[in-house]
């Protein structure tokens, strides 16, 4: 279950973690009559379960009420990568003096908690490791001792927290680390974790996911389910596809689960983000491969596409079928590479030679040509 952030924040409070004063709006004049009660300054933040919103012109720093109806208005008639915004978080703004990051998230490959501190908050923490790894401290948590008092200074002090904020900041992370426990998360992040010009630390923006298999124990969790998921995915579903969004720019088809995660693997060590993950299945016809294709063509962020068929019970003369039916009927405004191999694959390339699509024999040289085209 994802938690909207106005959400999370309620869980925090309750676990006696600072949050600004803030409320959460339908309608600009929703909007207008918080800020006026907040005092004018003003953050209108879109709530929407997914990051990025900053980038994408969904939050707003105003000084008057006036402002902040006009940009909840703005911002209520977005659609961010996809979700459509429904409503927005007004809260008091605040005066900054720095930035943290503050997360316990699990890392599936040690199977344990890891928890993430770092000073360089307010930027992807993917970014910041890669630019800045001395400002990021990672501490794993063995979950059947839990987080010990020494682990969360060597967190604060390798992640260079000045040493007058490491005792109010310790407090901090075992708090979040409680509520991870408690909430049976799989993420609770804050990011930015602001200390402001009064010396006080507060959780700015917050981040939840639980697990759905400890659902039971919630009953009374507020969080979000079915509109959680992208409208890409929901419409997938529909057309019984096996499709999930993600955040790169490189279109992934393939047929079979652990082809399609290989070439998700492949994106990557060519220096690429894969944007989804499609799987059309064995003995996948043309109107699959069609319906597929199409819904990642409806994705605003692609821009390539990769399709990697291995024939065994799929023919690849039918993946080809269905990929020129599929750029007859529609418009296709990116770049397509397509690497057949197996049963018809021959049969499939010699559909496909007339056509303007990018071919590929080998997996390694299709996955390279998808990202540079994606850049190009």
């Amino acid at each position: 279950m994802k938690f909207l952030e106005y959400q999370a924040k309620e869980v925090f409070a309750a676990a006696g973690i600072p949050t600004p004063q803030g409320k959460v709006a339908a309608t600009a004049g929703e909007a207008r009559a918080i800020a006026e009660e907040l005092g004018g300054a003003v953050v209108v933040k879109a709530q929407v379960p997914i990051g990025g919103r900053g980038k994408a012109g969904g939050v707003a720093v105003v000084k008057s009420a006036a402002e902040a109806e006009k940009e909840a208005q703005r911002i209520l008639s977005m659609e961010i990568r996809g979700y459509p915004v429904d409503e927005v978080l007004i809260e008091k703004a605040a005066d900054i003096k720095a930035e943290f990051y503050l997360g316990v998230t699990v890392d599936r490959a040690r199977q344990a908690p890891v928890l993430i501190v770092s000073s360089a908050g307010g930027m992807d923490i993917e970014e910041v490791a890669a630019t800045h790894p001395d400002k990021v401290a990672k501490v794993w948590i063995d979950p059947l001792i839990g987080l010990r008092p020494f682990q969360v200074k060597e967190a604060c002090y390798r992640a260079q927290v000045p040493p007058e904020l490491i005792q109010e900041m310790s407090g901090f992370i075992e708090k979040v680390y409680r509520v991870f426990k408690e909430q049976d998360a799989i993420l609770v992040e804050i990011n930015p974790l602001a200390l402001l010009g009064s010396g006080e630390l507060i959780a700015l923006d917050g981040k939840m996911e639980t697990d759905d298999n400890a659902r039971f124990r919630h009953p009374d969790a507020k969080g979000v389910d079915e509109q959680a998921e992208h409208p890409l995915e929901q419409r997938a579903k529909e057309l019984g596809l096996s499709y999930v969004k993600l955040d790169g720019e490189v279109g992934i088809v393939g047929n079979g689960a652990g082809l399609v995660m290989t070439t998700l693997d492949m994106i990557q060590r060519h220096g690429g983000k894969a944007a989804n993950f499609l799987d059309i299945g064995g003995g996948a016809k043309a109107e699959v491969v069609k319906n597929g294709l199409s819904l990642i063509l409806s994705d605003p962020d692609v821009k390539s596409i990769l399709i990697n068929v291995f024939g065994g019970i799929t023919r690849c003369d039918e993946v080809a079928k269905g990929l020129l039916s599929v750029i007859q009927e529609m418009e296709v405004h990116v770049p397509i590479v397509v690497r057949l191999a197996g049963t018809r694959a021959e049969e499939g390339r010699a559909l496909l030679a007339e056509s303007h699509l990018a071919t590929a024999e080998s997996f390694q040289e299709a996955a390279k040509k998808a990202v540079e085209l994606a850049r190009a």
